[in-house]
């Protein structure tokens, strides 16, 4: 199924309710979104429906001039041997230094992106969204060393993220 057709069903199924951040899981509270903007490489995963099949997952965000972010998620579907594309919007749920955000590639129907891990240079995020099913971590560069990869899990597993269906996702074509 293309990757932006899977987005619509995701989000449908999601609606709009699905905006809020799972107990325990705090956004950070001083993000700085031209910092945060520029591409990010997704390094790991918990897989779903919208992103299956996908390695070399990007996600690109510009602020624009309504406040408001543009989001293109860009992999590359192995079964289908192309690159696949979707584009959404995201706006802040309350301020803009609250790493609370919520995301649409559908209309008027939104999910949360909950950013609640960012190291201080701007390198890694750890973002969830309403719930635990979904975790993702990102990085400005397609690799990251073992280090970065195992104080992910160590933070997600604190969080109480079940990481047995983690993908660590090929980015061989990004690099």
């Amino acid at each position: 199924m293309p990757f932006a057709k899977s987005l619509i069903i995701f989000v449908v199924i999601l609606v709009a309710g699905c905006t809020g951040v799972p107990e325990g899981i705090d956004p950070v509270s001083e993000l700085d979104v031209k910092r945060y903007e520029g591409t990010w490489y997704e390094i790991a995963r918990l897989d779903h429906s919208f992103e299956e099949g996908l390695s070399n997952v990007t996600a690109d965000y510009a602020v624009q001039d309504d406040g408001s972010i543009q989001v293109i998620n860009r992999g590359y579907s192995e079964e289908d041997g192309q690159w696949e594309e979707a584009e959404g919007r995201a706006v802040f749920v309350s301020d803009e230094r609250n790493g609370h955000l919520k995301v649409s590639f559908f209309g008027p129907f939104y999910a949360s992106y909950v950013v609640f891990g960012l190291d201080d240079d701007y390198e890694y995020a750890y973002i969830t969204g309403y719930d635990r099913d979904y975790l993702w971590f990102l990085s400005k560069t397609p690799t990251v060393d073992d280090e970065a990869l195992a104080a992910f899990r160590e933070e997600a597993i604190a969080k109480g993220f079940d990481l047995e269906e983690l993908i660590v996702v090929d980015q061989g074509r990004n690099r």
